[in-house]
């Protein structure tokens, strides 16, 4: 879809290059400050470990207040480890119950996502480092001090970067959010072409709005942390990103309420233009979104954008001519179908257009829902942290447990590994220079190792060749000049991109930060080649260890599934309700004002109007989180498929409940307007709605054999069969999953 161009220029304008620079040079300043004006080599490279623990926390995007929570416990408690392990590390025997003990300690703190999980890696790492070499009662203390004043360093240096740059890092995770809605229109594209298999588009769809989902939270989580609250600058500033983004969600609503049986379409009109004019439309519509997303992440205006003014009218050409041919009598839900279609893209096409003029200087900014403004902040992601979720999950069942187990066992095998080697090896060949250097067996370990059994073989493959091909990058280094300036520019530029890439393409990532170490390793001691085979030596060990303790307690996804898909489908179910409070408080509105126009004052109730704002406003919350829920069910799914086939269980079932779930969603996003807007709901239609949640609360239903048709209600007719369907399949599959 973009060329590799492309790609360059959205990865160096994203919030993943700009966060790796921040990342890199805050690492790397307290080392090059003291080794290079005050020749401290060794307590630089301490601060900087210190500095690196809390750049773990430092992700982009994200409420800043957890950042910085994270950032302090990470100072707080990195320190303690530091202390804890240094000293240990000189006794033999401490050390063999110490090590392990901390990092199943660490590895439990994925119990609260993903910020715990960031916590418990920095403090593994802090951990690991601080075992190169033993140290006295008095290095320890200095070693614990130095590794502190380095985190304490990294969060001033990065607070005040934040409060610099806080218009970029809006602007990036704003652009990252929109490159993944516009990949999601141009998979959306695919259902419209006949050439293109329905199940490979399915499976492309879903992965693209997984993703899309996700970087939308963070665009979410940082867009909304500080809303605009005056005129000045800054608030002009927040209210164009805050503009982009509320257009941006009501895009992906425009879109998700625009999904149909795309076989019935391929089959009732399978030489119809309509699906040739509405895939470039959409097409059109997502390089449009792209433009706007890049030139958000460069501050810059889009002049020009692609036009579907064409497409449009020969969609209602040809709609039009349908109906000339009897359509409307023949086959009116489809007919309802294709004019819906036209009047979605109709929508985001007004909201592509709206989302580039908001870039303009002299564009209004007064927010585009001024509703929303008072409810933001409950969008936004909260974290709750409490120590009966660790006490809580400490049994065999757990999936946090058994990784921590596991990882642990993994951790004390390579212990037991290089004390073999140290013990075999005569001293004065490998043995006596690889004992200084074991850690790098353990390190490998805890960046490879995840509680999912598929991503650690993964990032085991991923790790191996990116340390082995930056093994021979570091040679051709060494081997093409001796001067330490060059070393030092080929470290800076190593550690930026090694940053950068770490969510983007581990394995690059990994050739990076192999090279970034080689190169930390010859200024601290120069000594050729002998390093650079060591850590390919060490990263061998250490993907076996990973690979071998991965079988020991593993959690495979299938054991979770029964209890996403039960979240995906109360999701659905808050979805729903909500979506009909929020219909039936519409109607009553509009019957209020009515009534209101014929009287003297014209006045309406505000308590009416206060209870149907809330209503839109649980409405859209019950969105946000069935979206979210949809994505982890997705994530998992395509996690187990990467898994053993053994260890697949139950894929049709599950696979059927991945597409039928995404029907209804869409259904009900495209049903819930129309219910709003009309004067009363006929009983076909409500007798619909009945048995979908009926379905959905495991019971029998009777759902009519016929829905009223006339005028707009045959737009209603079709999305009800569809949730009819769906909610009635994934009763089906819910009960089939909780027998086996």
């Amino acid at each position: 879809m973009y060329s590799r161009l492309q790609a360059l220029q959205r990865f160096f304008y994203s919030h993943y290059f700009f966060g790796g620079m921040r990342q890199s040079v805050g690492v790397l300043l307290p080392a090059l400050v003291l080794a290079g004006i005050f020749h401290m080599y060794a307590i630089g490279f301490i601060a900087s470990i210190g500095a690196a623990c809390v750049a773990v926390i430092d992700q982009p995007g994200g409420p800043r207040r957890y950042g910085t929570n994270g950032m302090l416990a990470a100072i707080l408690m990195g320190s303690l480890t530091a202390l804890v392990t240094g000293l240990v590390v000189g006794h033999s025997l401490l050390v063999w119950v110490a090590v392990p003990a901390m990092v199943f300690i660490f590895s439990m703190l994925t119990v609260f996502g993903k910020q715990g999980g960031l916590l418990g890696f920095a403090c593994l790492l802090i951990m690991t480092l601080t075992l190169r070499q033993p140290l006295t009662s008095h290095d320890v203390l200095q070693h614990t001090a130095y590794s502190f004043f380095g985190g304490v360093f990294y969060f001033v240096y990065s607070f005040i970067i934040h409060r610099l740059m806080w218009h970029r890092e809006e602007q990036q995770a704003l652009s990252v959010a929109m490159f993944a809605t516009a990949d999601y229109m141009a998979a959306r594209a695919q259902f419209y072409d006949v050439n293109i298999d329905l199940e490979t588009s399915y499976r492309r769809l879903i992965h693209a709005q997984a993703l899309m989902t996700e970087k939308q939270q963070a665009a979410r989580d940082t867009v909304l942390r500080e809303l605009p609250h005056g005129s000045g600058k800054a608030d002009r500033l927040r209210a164009k990103a805050l503009n982009i983004f509320i257009d941006m969600v009501a895009l992906l609503d425009t879109l998700v309420a625009t999904h149909t049986d795309y076989a019935t379409l391929r089959r009732t009109l399978p030489e119809s233009d309509v699906l040739v004019f509405g895939r470039d439309a959409l097409l059109k519509l997502s390089r449009n979104v792209s433009d706007v997303a890049f030139n958000i992440a460069r501050g810059r205006h889009a002049k020009e954008r692609h036009s579907v003014k064409a497409e449009l009218r020969a969609i209602e050409y040809e709609i039009e001519t349908y109906r000339k041919n009897g359509m409307t009598q023949d086959n009116p839900e489809v007919y309802a179908l294709l004019v819906q279609i036209l009047r979605r893209l109709r929508n985001a096409t007004r909201l592509v257009d709206r989302m580039g003029g908001h870039l303009r200087e002299d564009n209004s900014v007064e927010l585009v829902d001024r509703r929303l403004e008072q409810s933001l902040n409950r969008f936004l992601t909260r974290s709750k942290w409490r120590l009966g979720m660790i006490t809580s999950n400490l049994r065999l069942d757990s999936s946090h447990c058994r990784y921590a187990m596991r990882i642990a066992l993994a951790i004390a095998l390579a212990m037991v590994v290089a004390r073999f080697i140290v013990v075999v090896i005569p001293e004065e060949g490998l043995g006596s220079d690889y004992s200084g250097h074991s850690y790098w067996i353990i390190l490998t370990i805890i960046v490879i190792m995840k509680p999912g059994f598929a991503l650690t073989r993964q990032r085991n493959g991923w790790r191996l060749f990116g340390t082995l091909i930056g093994c021979g990058v570091a040679l051709v280094v060494f081997n093409l000049t001796s001067s330490n300036d060059v070393y030092l520019i080929v470290l800076i530029m190593a550690s930026i991109m090694g940053y950068s890439l770490v969510q983007v393409n581990y394995m690059l990532a990994a050739i990076f930060n192999t090279l970034f170490v080689l190169l930390v390793f010859h200024f601290l001691a120069p000594g050729g080649s002998f390093v650079i085979g060591e850590r390919l030596i060490d990263t061998v060990l250490g993907c076996i260890i990973a690979l071998l303790c991965s079988y020991v307690l593993p959690w495979w996804e299938h054991s979770f599934m029964g209890s996403l898909a039960n979240a995906l489908k109360r999701a659905n179910q808050e979805y729903l309700s909500t979506g009909l409070h929020y219909a039936t408080l519409t109607r009553a509105q509009q019957l209020a004002r009515a009534g209101a126009s014929s009287n003297a004052d014209g006045s309406t109730d505000p308590t009416l109007d206060a209870e149907q704002h809330e209503a839109e406003l649980r409405w859209r919350l019950a969105r946000k989180n069935m979206h979210i829920a949809f994505s982890n069910y997705a994530s998992a799914f395509y996690r187990m498929m990467d898994e053993p086939v053994k260890r697949q269980k139950h894929v049709p079932q599950l696979n059927n409940l991945l597409i039928q779930n995404h029907i209804l969603a869409s259904q009900i996003t495209a049903a819930i307007p129309v219910l709003a807007s009309l004067d009363a709901v006929p009983p076909g239609i409500e007798n619909s709605m009945v048995a979908v949640t009926r379905y959905l609360d495991d019971q029998e239903a009777d759902p009519p054999a016929s829905i009223e048709t006339a005028g707009d209600l045959a737009t209603l007719a079709y999305p009800l069969r569809q949730m009819v369907k769906a909610a009635s399949l994934i009763r089906k599959d819910m009960q089939g999953l909780s027998h086996a």
